[in-house]
């Protein structure tokens, strides 16, 4: 059985007596509204580790619009029970006041790589994921961490900081997880209405293809502007970026000479989509 644990006081104890016993502990940091996507990074982690924590918080810190805070699905019921069908050692579930006492005023923040595609149209975002993921890693304890890549950004972010701050933890990246007709599982699919539901899936096509013509030689440019065009014909509004970026260092790239990833965000209805796939 799952155990729900909320205070890093018992948490610390309880990872503490695993290690006593040469244990491994992987940590799965999510904001909980638990899908397959998050199930696939948990079996990763029941894999690579011994004991396995899977971290819910809705962090405050990292949302710049407080509507989308407000709106942000949560049942911890639901996820606790598909948790407790995973194996999941722990929840650690913790208040925001566990995590951000009174007199609380430390803010982590990555320079550069947090700074263009999502840092530029949520301000404020990275340095919220940064500052809670240095909590979480110092809460948990653990040996190792695993993250999705769909949020690549993210992804690079928790690397860039583990690296900076010599932060004694293994970050894993894991596959996207997509439903049968493409669209990359999200938290924020839940919001869409039925009719977005059977149009988001075209976000995918149209990137897969637009990826297809860049390695068939097309203009990195030309290929991004025709996806933009495809999209907002597929019902799609307010497209904040459609960009290709080098793997390493997310540096734009106007001409395909290293391994990149084509990165999106837009909104249908009133639903903010990203993805990303390899180029």
């Amino acid at each position: 059985m799952t155990q729900i644990i909320r205070t890093s006081a018992e948490l610390r104890d309880r990872v503490a007596a695993w290690k006593r016993s040469g244990m491994l502990v992987g940590v799965v940091p999510t904001m909980g509204a638990l899908h397959d996507g998050h199930m696939s990074l948990v079996r990763e982690a029941r894999k690579q580790s011994d004991r396995v924590i899977v971290t819910i918080f809705v962090n405050p810190m990292q949302f710049n619009n407080a509507s989308d805070l407000d709106k942000y699905p949560r049942d911890e019921a639901h996820d606790l029970a598909m948790l407790e069908a995973e194996g999941v050692d722990v929840l650690f579930a913790p208040g925001v006041d566990e995590v951000y006492p009174d007199g609380f005023a430390t803010k982590v923040s990555v320079s550069g790589i947090s700074e263009p595609l999502e840092g530029a149209f949520r301000p404020g975002h990275f340095d919220g994921v940064a500052t809670v993921v240095s909590k979480l890693f110092g809460m948990t304890q653990a040996g190792r961490a695993f993250f999705g890549e769909k949020d690549w950004q993210q992804l690079q972010v928790v690397r860039r900081l583990v690296e900076d701050l010599n932060i004694p933890i293994r970050i894993i990246g894991c596959p996207t997880i997509r439903e049968t007709d493409g669209l990359a599982m999200s938290s924020r699919n839940v919001r869409l209405s039925e009719a977005e539901r059977a149009q988001a899936p075209a976000l995918h096509r149209i990137m897969t293809a637009a990826t297809e013509q860049i390695r068939a030689g097309a203009p990195i440019g030309s290929a991004l502007e025709q996806a933009k065009s495809d999209i907002l014909a597929a019902g799609f509004h307010d497209i904040e970026y459609l960009e290709v970026r080098s793997v390493e260092g997310l540096r734009p790239m106007e001409t395909f000479s290293e391994p990149g990833r084509m990165l999106v965000a837009a909104y249908l209805g009133d639903v903010r989509l990203i993805d990303n796939i390899a180029v």
